[in-house]
């Protein structure tokens, strides 16, 4: 999922705070803290150990800089420590809510699999659906009544079994809760036909419905309180929450109950931390798994680890309003302004597409840890590959002639008494995202094109990023693995279409996507939609986005840990790494 998740029924969230260069597809993959603190942290073992006795809050302090105590020697893990791993992940990757899918555990803007709670079922290293909880599920032919049988062998970490009317209460709360990142507002009711069978009722056809369910566990309708719930899981997945110190740590412990394959990983830690302290804590020998960024990963190279590249479609992309300056667009009952006399011009917008040097700014801002991005869902199955658009700053110059955009005696071309010159927002606070908009705007200055960088918050007042989204080029992240957001970026009424392209062809291509009865057979649609030959948003139809790259998930790992083969993140550098952490394990 993006990480600014505007098209989710909760209100515009703050910017994800990710990594500073983190994700895109390499094969590598089968509290708050400060460096200085972390010196005198205790050892891993000592700290395992310390955990396991439940004196977590000490050793959690001490990963953060709290407590004083031997420093970590970095070797493999043995005996008591084999079947446990510390991971470190980026503050925000903390649930604010607690473990609650009906909030945004699991299903919210970083998308993963809870591990806590099950689900319906759950997607593999390819993307394939992979039966969990649903032992079978169908469609009816009108794509409105989606049916699932679930397993009789499930049990509640209450020792209560698991059955369809939880089902049906999660996706019914999910929906009753507007304080839900999860969108499963397609759904007008799920129900309960049995203890075994659950059906979901649409409003309108939408199998990328099926991405979501994913992600979202199931809890148990009789021991629910959404007060202390996020706090308590009760559960019926692989591990069970053994501890949480807010704003430091989370330990989870293997679920004796699970139906499924007991984990090979008994514990896992997870410590949050800042960019400077996740480092630090690898160099020491604190964490077996520690996020890193494309900035810092050459130069650190901490002794007895190696780097850990994960495949992801973690995106970064410039929208580009489509139409003329003067509009307005509805995002959930507030009205914005709308249009950009520049960008609305199609010829403009392909030329813009042409000119970008996108290994140019991989090598340069990245420092090589990134693909070239085309698109929402590069390599994904509904992806077109006639997305991609080799750079030709020439035929970009060529364009722009035969459009009628005059270069200026200022370098600054104009055509109708309007300059090509605009403003590019991105988030202050994101040093690889002003790198990228600088660089974009250093490209596009030889074609004429004038590009000013503007760093701002994720804020709807004057001066935030919101507050200009439907009227100037953004640079976003996002990046998920589901075709949902092909569809909220591109559909003409989406509230996430920040280009305000409506194309009835367009439209209904995604419609049919969604409305197909099997994922499989959406794909074409999915594909055509982005360009059938005459109509689409790729480069050559109306090029409503400028793709730039895909970020690298780069972790330091350490030497021993076997990291199984990862399905490819979305956004955010966070759980979704430990999506089967339970198939890891110590050689």
């Amino acid at each position: 999922m993006a990480e600014e998740a505007k098209w989710t029924k909760a209100a515009p969230g703050l910017e994800g705070a990710g990594v500073g260069g983190s994700a895109s597809p390499q094969a590598s993959c089968g509290g708050t803290a400060d460096a200085a603190a972390l010196d005198g942290l205790l050892s891993r073992r000592r700290f395992l150990q310390l955990a396991g006795l439940g004196a977590v809050g000490c050793a959690s302090a001490a990963l953060l800089g709290g407590c004083s105590g031997t420093s970590g020697s970095g070797a493999n893990p043995g005996g008591d420590d084999a079947s446990q791993v510390v991971v470190t992940m980026t503050t925000s990757s903390e649930p604010a809510a607690g473990f609650d899918p009906l909030f945004s555990w699991g299903c919210g803007e970083h998308v993963h699999e809870p591990l806590i709670q099950s689900t319906l079922f759950t997607t593999d290293a390819d993307l394939n659906f992979v039966n969990d909880l649903a032992t079978s599920y169908e469609c009816s032919e009108d794509g409105l009544t989606w049916t699932f049988s679930i397993r009789d062998d499930a049990v509640f970490t209450d020792g209560e079994p698991l059955t369809a009317r939880d089902v049906a209460f999660t996706v019914n709360g999910i929906n009753a809760n507007p304080a839900s990142e999860a969108d499963l507002s397609m759904v007008e009711e799920a129900v309960a036909v049995s203890d075994t069978v659950v059906e979901l009722h649409l409003s309108k056809p939408f199998n990328a419905m099926l991405y979501t369910l994913a992600v979202v566990g199931i809890v148990p309708e009789h021991a629910y309180d959404p007060a202390t719930y996020g706090a308590n899981p009760i559960g019926s997945g692989r591990y069970m929450l053994e501890q949480w110190d807010r704003g430091q740590q989370v330990i989870l412990r293997a679920n004796p109950d699970y139906y499924g394959e007991r984990p090979l990983m008994e514990r896992v830690v997870v410590v949050f931390m800042e960019e400077d302290a996740s480092l630090a804590a690898a160099q020491s020998g604190q964490a077996d798994i520690a996020y890193t960024a494309a900035t810092l990963v050459d130069a650190a190279n901490p002794t007895g680890y190696s780097v850990l590249n994960c495949a992801s479609v973690d995106s970064r992309g410039i929208s580009l309003p489509a139409i003329p300056s003067g509009a307005a667009k509805d995002d959930g009952g507030q009205t914005y302004a709308a249009g950009n006399d520049v960008t609305c011009d199609e010829a403009l917008r392909r030329a813009i597409n042409l000119g970008v040097d996108r290994a140019s700014l991989i090598e340069n801002v990245l420092n090589g840890y990134g693909t070239e991005a085309y698109s929402v869902s590069d390599a994904m199955p509904w992806f077109n590959p006639a997305m991609k658009v080799e750079c030709d700053p020439a035929a970009a110059t060529a364009l722009l002639d035969e459009a009628g955009w005059a270069m200026g005696a200022d370098g600054v071309r104009e055509k109708g008494g309007v300059r090509a010159a605009f403003s590019c927002y991105y988030s202050a606070s994101d040093s690889v995202r002003q790198a990228l908009a600088n660089e974009f705007a250093n490209q596009m200055a030889p074609l004429g094109i004038q590009v000013t960088p503007v760093g701002s918050g994720w804020t709807t007042d004057a001066d935030g990023i919101y507050a200009h989204q439907y009227t100037d080029p953004v640079l976003w992240g996002w990046g998920s693995n589901s075709p949902v957001e092909v569809y909220s970026l591109h559909y003409g009424s989406s509230s996430g279409n920040y280009a305000c392209y409506d194309n009835a062809a367009v439209d209904a291509h995604l419609d049919a996507a969604l409305a197909s009865t099997t994922v499989e057979s959406s794909y074409p649609e999915w594909q055509a939609a982005q360009w059938d030959g005459q109509n689409g948003f790729a480069p050559q139809g109306a090029a409503t986005w400028v793709w730039l790259c895909n970020v690298d998930h780069l972790y330091f790992k350490r030497d021993g840990l076997v990291v199984t083969r990862q399905k490819p993140h979305p956004h955010g550098h966070g759980w979704s790494l430990v999506n089967n952490v339970d198939r890891w394990y110590w050689e």
